[in-house]
């Protein structure tokens, strides 16, 4: 795994500017959107629904600003039509990047993800040209200053919930999960009302690359906020050591 703080990288991103949180909104109200359609609107029986209003809530996203957008997809027959995507490519370096958008426009988010990899030096490829550096794996990350529990007494219940794998960094623990088993082991900790900084499906690298060089450094940081700026994306993976 990388040595670098998970927690603290999710900080540094919730304590952005308001541009930032704008965009981290929009990502979750298309989630919950998609969310809806697919399951219906009653948490208690979608949890596809429980898990966004769960990573809605980690990012600090207001009850009633959720529950507007739940009401409006549920009640808006004619309300706009995502679909997802996924990208894979190479940015400098040899790094691996793979990017998951929702759109109602394929042809518009295609031409910016190309674009935003060309501004960088990079390239985008075929499908499954990087996925398979990854793994994907339910990530629920909690800090220490936000549980009083020991390592063990988490431990136990992450593992008795069904998680794979336990970790502890200096200022927080990762709890590993298949996909699967991830609402199971989510709803474990919320059940408990232990405050969890993140919790999501994401891709794990298998192998980190460091950037030794400042153009590479400053190439991969121009794809990365090309790609931030853009409400189309959704989640950006890459096995970078950051």
């Amino acid at each position: 795994m990388s040595g670098h703080s998970k927690f603290a990288n999710i900080r540094a991103k919730k304590e952005k500017n308001d541009a930032a949180k704008g965009k981290a909104f929009t990502i979750i109200g298309r989630e919950i959107v998609v969310a809806v359609k697919e399951g219906g609107p009653d948490p208690a029986s979608n949890s596809k629904l429980r898990d966004v209003i769960a990573k809605a809530k980690a990012a600090n996203m207001p009850n009633d600003t959720i529950d507007r957008g739940i009401k409006k997809a549920a009640g808006d027959a004619a309300s706009v039509n995502y679909v997802s995507n996924t990208y894979e490519g190479y940015g400098p370096g040899g790094t691996a990047i793979i990017v998951r958008t929702l759109t109602d426009n394929k042809n518009r988010t295609a031409a910016n993800v190309r674009s935003a990899f060309t501004k960088g030096g990079g390239n985008v490829g075929t499908t499954g040209c990087v996925s398979y550096m990854f793994d994907e794996k339910g990530q629920i990350i909690i800090a220490k200053e936000d549980t009083e529990l020991s390592a063990d007494e988490l431990m136990m219940m992450a593992l008795d919930a069904g998680a794979e794998d336990f970790s502890e960094e200096e200022d927080s623990y990762e709890i590993i999960t298949s996909p699967e088993d991830f609402s199971a082991v989510r709803e474990a900790f919320e059940k408990e009302k232990i405050e969890m900084a993140s919790a999501d499906v994401t891709m794990i690298p298998q192998n980190y690359v460091t950037l030794s060089s400042e153009d590479d450094v400053k190439n991969f940081g121009r794809i990365m906020d090309l790609l931030d700026a853009d409400d189309d994306v959704q989640a950006v993976y890459t096995n970078i050591d950051e």
